[in-house]
């Protein structure tokens, strides 16, 4: 009995946790979703047409969360990791002779570069929705609406070097209380006019699509942002797992949304003029200031989400070869998921004050929404079922036909939000596919460069000849020569040799690989070989999730008999400039990119960990 107790109240804290992290960004979207629904279809507001638009926004809920992201997206763990890329390393890992392998790889690229460019949006549009309600708090004071909103954000990225444990524990209970609030909002409503229970049944959606034709596409892309932020339950599997998700859906946030719009659309029965912001004008005036200051607080919160989902990102793409080195900071001694990427944040941050600027309004900023998330969202559809089919073979035909119609529900918001392309959608769209450029010249760039380091390696057999024919001075100690690919002999060493005459009395060759796993157990992470000449070859294996830690694998190392000691250990690393070559894999502009980016990368010594005092660079200039 109290295992079982021990359980479930490991259960519900791990469900409230979630509830600060996971949905704060879809738990924000009666701001201003309802009254985009309207005004960017431009809808008269009648009781027929709310009710439509309720029946869209219950059935977009079940489909696309319940069932699509809750029911069957989640149980597409790789290794208890969620997200786009790690999907993608998951279908590419299960299916590898598939012939579709490097379409999926292009597919999961463009979602990773589409969820970028949303992380700019999110922040903006939810921290400006919520200020916004100030004018209706006090209506006729000159409240400086954008200026407050970009102080909020300065602040909001200011404070993300500090991390999010120490505040992380309040995100729950805030977040909680916030669920609480719609619902109660929303309860009063839908007793006042219970009417609106009518938009459970689907036939009210299908006479709003009927009756608008073409023109419900405007409609369906309001819809969809009631939708945004259903990624994140799959982009956070890896902190809370799929259980507490769950719960925490089904038990607390589906219902208080459903109740929240419901409320909204009973208040637009009533008055139609609240269109104008029917969030903030369904609440008692007493109780305004209280629900600006804690829909701001909720928008933080959903913002921070979102900042820390992109984070995870920037370090998955890094590791996966899709991004240079860039500086990861752990902000937490205890969680190793919670980190600062400074770059990262720095683009964000100017990114989301220039939207809040250029946009200047919450409902014009909702032009610009949705595009990037749709096609994110789109994209884990297909990915899905390729897992499902490897998995399962030959799916049931009642899987298939459920599973299609979702695939339908994705490309139906995916066009429904192509029809804001001239409100500003354009900027998402063009936002993601350059991130999805510039991945791809860095993931081409280092294929190019390794190629051509690989060509001008010295064999092993012809090296080890060469140190027998005319061997050169050997000194104390150890070398760790970091070597890209486990094959030949590393230019660094060669250059040591060549222009010192030294080489110590032990030599590691050492390669880090990044697997297309999550993590890597400690008894999977080293393979050691005996060169020969006291040369040791060793291959370092990590997941995408792992932090590599030279220093920690050399500790590893001592287990299979390669003796480490840290006052006697060099480390060498080839530092090689890049400059434009006559004959090129790369097309002028990319090169020029990929020569940019690299110059800017982290330098290697600080990415593995390497002590400072103990790490000699060797450069030498190579034509790509």
């Amino acid at each position: 009995m109290s295992v079982e107790r021990n359980t479930n109240g490991r259960m519900a804290l791990l469900a409230l946790g979630a509830l600060g992290v996971v949905f704060g960004d879809i738990g924000t979207s009666p701001l201003y979703a309802i009254s985009a629904c309207f005004t960017g279809a431009q809808m008269a507001v009648s009781p027929d047409y709310v009710l439509g638009v309720l029946s869209l926004i219950f059935w977009s809920l079940v489909l696309v969360v319940l069932l699509k992201y809750v029911s069957v997206v989640l149980n597409a763990d790789n290794n208890g990791e969620g997200g786009v890329l790690a999907l993608t390393a998951l279908v590419v890992n299960t299916d590898r002779a598939s012939p579709r392998k490097k379409l999926y790889g292009l597919l999961g690229i463009l979602g990773a570069a589409l969820f970028f460019a949303d992380g700019a949006i999110t922040p903006a549009i939810s921290v400006l929705s919520a200020v916004e309600g100030l004018k209706v708090a006090a209506p006729d004071s000159q409240i400086p609406i954008l200026p407050i909103t970009v102080v909020v954000l300065l602040g909001l990225f200011m404070i993300q070097r500090y991390g999010t444990g120490s505040v992380g524990r309040v995100f729950g209970p805030v977040m909680l209380f916030w669920f609480a609030v719609l619902a109660a909002l929303g309860a009063y409503w839908v007793v006042r006019e219970p009417r609106v229970l009518l938009a459970v049944n689907p036939v009210n959606a299908f006479d709003m699509l009927r009756q608008h034709k073409i023109g419900a596409l405007a409609v369906l892309a309001g819809v969809f942002l009631t939708v945004t932020g259903g990624e994140a339950l799959y982009a956070d599997m890896g902190h809370f797992g799929k259980q507490p998700i769950r719960a925490g859906w089904i038990c607390v946030v589906m219902p208080a949304l459903v109740l929240n719009y419901f409320g909204q659309g009973a208040l637009l029965i009533e008055n139609p003029a609240a269109i104008s912001n029917p969030f903030y004008l369904m609440a008692p005036a007493w109780s305004l200031w209280p629900l600006v200051v804690l829909s701001t607080a909720a928008t933080v919160i959903a913002s921070q989400a979102v900042i820390s989902g992109v984070f995870s990102v920037t370090r998955t793409a890094v590791s996966l070869g899709l991004l240079p080195r860039l500086r990861v900071e752990h902000s937490s001694a205890e969680n190793a998921g919670q980190i600062y990427v400074p770059s990262m944040n720095r683009v964000l941050m100017v990114a989301a004050i220039a939207l809040v600027i250029g946009f200047g309004s919450s409902a014009a900023l909702a032009g610009a929404y949705g595009l990037a998330v749709s096609g994110a969202m789109t994209i884990v559809t297909p990915l899905t079922l390729s897992l499902i089919k490897s998995r399962l073979g030959h799916p049931s035909w009642p899987l298939r036909a459920g599973l299609s119609l979702l695939f339908f529900v994705d490309i139906a918001f995916l066009l429904a939000n192509m029809t804001k392309l001239a409100e500003g959608g354009w900027l998402p769209l063009l936002s993601g596919l350059s991130i999805y450029w510039v991945m791809q010249t860095w993931q081409r760039g280092r294929a190019s460069l390794h190629a051509r380091l690989l060509r001008e390696q010295k064999p092993v057999r012809d090296f080890l000849d060469d140190l027998k024919r005319d061997p050169p001075v050997r000194v104390p100690g150890t070398s760790i020569f970091l070597d890209a690919k486990a094959s030949g002999i590393p230019r660094a060493l060669l250059n040591n040799i060549k222009f010192n005459r030294v080489m110590h009395e032990r030599v590691v060759l050492l390669t880090v690989v990044t697997r297309e796993d999550p993590r890597i157990p400690g008894n999977k992470r080293l393979t050691v070989t005996d060169v020969g000449e006291g040369i040791v070859r060793i291959v370092a294996q990590f997941g995408f999730m792992d932090k590599p830690n030279i220093v920690e694998v050399l500790r590893l190392a001592e287990s299979f008999g390669v003796p480490y000691d840290p006052e006697r250990t060099t480390y060498f690393l080839s530092r090689e400039e890049l400059i434009p070559g006559r004959r090129s894999e790369l097309p002028p502009l990319r090169r020029s990119v990929y020569i940019q980016m690299a110059r800017n990368a982290q330098v290697a010594a600080d990415f593995y960990g390497l002590p400072p005092g103990r790490v000699v660079e060797i450069g030498t200039r190579v034509e790509i």
